[in-house]
């Protein structure tokens, strides 16, 4: 073990989000002391009043869960947000845990920094290889910083900091608005829609043919929790389920799961983005780590736990 969470306080950044909320879950699984605080009382992208927060509340330890996040299109609509607030709202955390001596500090990526023609799987030394896809271009550079940031404070300042860069994620908690999700809660709702109005045909944006690895949120965070305690190295980590699939054979899937008997009609002059995108998980697996459910249980328990949700 490098790290024991026995005894200390750990505030996750970002606890009302689909992975903030998964990690806090998990953690309460440990013998720490789980830290939040809401959006109204500490505006993360507000320096001064993180700093303020983060000097009363003295955390040991952080996982930077927040985030501003989207599918392709808010990506398309809105680059200086998803650029500027995502850099705001890590470096002002990661500053400030500088500041108050944080001991252990878990940056959270993502898959969408490595180069869009990257080899597969996609290892870890690929970052800054080559062009990144444009379609979330902005995004993927604010996560690029963050990576980098914290291995500045590890080489200048002997940090003992680390990141980890998850593959495309779901479960409870997901944002399931059209407009702004991402491509699986997006088929769960609109292929549930379909069923429920009697639908013959649902449209669906691109070829289909692009491949897919999905994680579900609650091994994500498990994954995370393992790394806090296990993992100290400069090069951050992928974390991933290392199974893909095409938005196809996805909706497919999710149509069965959903009861939806409607033609899938693919519109092939929507952008597909990434064509392929599969992470190498190889290192965190050597270290102990292991997926938890089939893909095909987690679509099942997250579109059942939106149905509650939504009444």
């Amino acid at each position: 073990m490098v790290y024991s969470l026995n005894g200390k306080r750990v505030w996750v950044a970002g606890h009302k989000g689909m992975v903030g909320a998964a990690v806090a879950r998990r953690l309460k699984l440990e013998s720490c002391e789980v830290l939040v605080v809401a959006r109204d009382i500490v505006d993360l992208s507000d320096q001064a009043a993180v700093s303020r927060w983060m000097k009363q509340a003295r955390p040991d330890a952080i996982v930077i869960a927040a985030a501003k996040v989207g599918g392709i299109l808010a990506n398309n609509a809105a680059p200086v947000d998803f650029l500027q607030n995502n850099l705001a709202i890590q470096t002002n955390i990661i500053r400030s845990a500088h500041a108050y001596d944080v001991e252990r500090l878990l940056f959270l990526g993502s898959s969408c920094i490595y180069p869009k023609y990257a080899e597969q799987p996609i290892k870890e030394n690929t970052l800054l290889t080559g062009s990144l896809e444009p379609t979330n271009e902005y995004y993927a550079l604010a996560k690029i910083a963050g990576i980098k940031l914290c291995q500045a404070y590890r080489q200048q300042h002997g940090r003992d900091w680390i990141s980890a860069m998850p593959t495309n994620l779901y479960g409870p908690g997901d944002n399931f608005d059209l407009e702004t999700s991402h491509v699986l809660p997006a088929l769960i709702r609109k292929l549930h829609e379909a069923k429920t109005s009697g639908a013959k045909q649902v449209v669906l944006w691109g070829s289909g043919k692009p491949l897919r690895e999905f994680l579900h949120c609650d091994d994500l965070a498990d994954a995370l929790v393992f790394l806090l305690k296990s993992y100290s190295e400069f090069e951050h980590i992928n974390v991933g389920s290392g199974k893909e699939i095409t938005i196809r054979q996805l909706a497919e899937t999710i149509a069965d799961i959903v009861g939806c008997q409607a033609e899938l009609v693919f519109d092939s002059s929507k952008p597909d983005g990434t064509p392929r995108k599969l992470m190498d998980s190889s290192r965190i697996n050597a270290l102990g780590w292991q997926e938890h459910r089939s893909l095909k249980q987690g679509i099942t328990d997250t579109y059942h736990s939106w149905l509650r949700a939504a009444g």
